[in-house]
């Protein structure tokens, strides 16, 4: 009888064990990054250091690229679950009938910013003389790329006549930079704070590292780094999509309640590099940029519309449906079970 009451008791624990790792199977992400060492993804990153996903119930697993471009082909063929990259992907593609849909927004503005190479600083005073020039960009397609191409058709400059070379954000960039392999690169923190760092003469054509700048340049809040993926992954994972959300929301409450030197502290060495007042000091170039609810603007999504409308003939001539390519849904939810607003 006792025998037989085990041998229950073993099936029925067998059952439940089957079934708790099914869950956490199902509960499995993988996100794809545009740029780890970059201080725009700065959110996703911490979420990890700070345990947040596994908080909300989910194990993900974080895959670098040297580029947004690359992060939203993972995702697109299937060896990623989610980006972790620029929203205005979510928009370029809509005009190709692909529906992306971003469901929780880290980064109130863009914070790209296009520089010139120190070597070239004396024959490089405007956007306007990048003309038939070597320009840097993370990666072509990416949103460096994006921005690129916005700001030479802003100033009257035919993107065309510019050679765009992929150079990446972190390392690579700056060593492009320094060489002079390009004549002037679109750049992020903390990559721009170390270039200046080194040259203290930096000279910078376009900067969008703060609301004012962001204005000044695209005559509205510009939202960048957010998570986004395949509108039907998210259909299909909701449990997933809030999870992930949850442990966004509360970073983003984490940074804000925090010091630069609380947040560096967390970050691993890999990603601060050899120089920490340097990374420090981007760090906090950077902090205002982060959003403090995880919400999307719908203004900000109409900004990037419009400024894709003028770079992009595909997008101009699309009709795109804005409120299909983000959700506040997931991050209303994530403050009504956290308390805040």
């Amino acid at each position: 009888m006792m025998g037989k009451m085990l041998r229950k008791a073993l099936v029925a624990f067998g059952a439940l064990a089957l079934m708790s790792g099914a869950a956490a199977a199902q509960m499995k992400v993988t996100i794809a990054i545009g740029g780890a060492g970059c201080l725009c993804y700065l959110p996703t990153m911490l979420a990890q250091q700070l345990g947040e996903y596994k908080k909300a119930g989910v194990e993900v697993e974080l895959i670098d690229f040297k580029g947004g471009s690359q992060a939203l082909t993972a995702v697109i063929g299937g060896s990623a679950d989610v980006v972790s990259g620029y929203f205005d992907h979510c928009v370029n593609l809509a005009a190709k009938n692909q529906a992306l849909e971003a469901f929780v927004v880290y980064d109130r503005y863009p914070g790209l910013t296009l520089v010139v190479a120190p070597k070239h600083t004396g024959k490089i005073n405007s956007v306007k003389d990048l003309a038939n020039k070597n320009v840097g960009v993370s990666a072509p397609g990416s949103s460096t790329d994006f921005f690129l191409k916005y700001l030479l058709s802003k100033n009257g400059v035919d993107p065309n006549s510019i050679g765009v070379v992929g150079i990446g954000l972190a390392a690579t960039a700056i060593a492009a930079m320094e060489q002079g392999t390009v004549e002037a690169a679109v750049m992020l923190d903390p990559a721009v704070t170390l270039l200046q760092g080194k040259n203290k003469d930096l000279k910078i054509l376009s900067d969008t590292r703060t609301q004012k700048d962001t204005l000044d340049v695209f005559g509205g809040e510009y939202p960048g780094g957010a998570l986004y993926t395949k509108s039907g992954w998210i259909a299909s994972h909701p449990k997933e999509t809030q999870a992930l959300t949850n442990a966004i929301v509360a970073t983003l409450k984490w940074i804000h309640s925090h010091t630069p030197e609380e947040i560096m502290a967390k970050m691993p060495d890999n990603l601060i590099g050899p120089d920490k007042a340097l990374y420090l000091a981007a760090l906090k170039n950077t902090i205002p940029m982060y959003s403090t609810t995880g919400r999307m603007d719908p203004k900000g999504a109409e900004a990037v519309l419009a400024v894709f409308s003028q770079s992009s003939p595909a997008v101009k001539n699309a009709k795109i449906d804005l409120s299909k390519t983000y959700t506040n849904k997931f991050v209303d939810q994530a403050h009504a079970t956290m308390g805040g607003k």
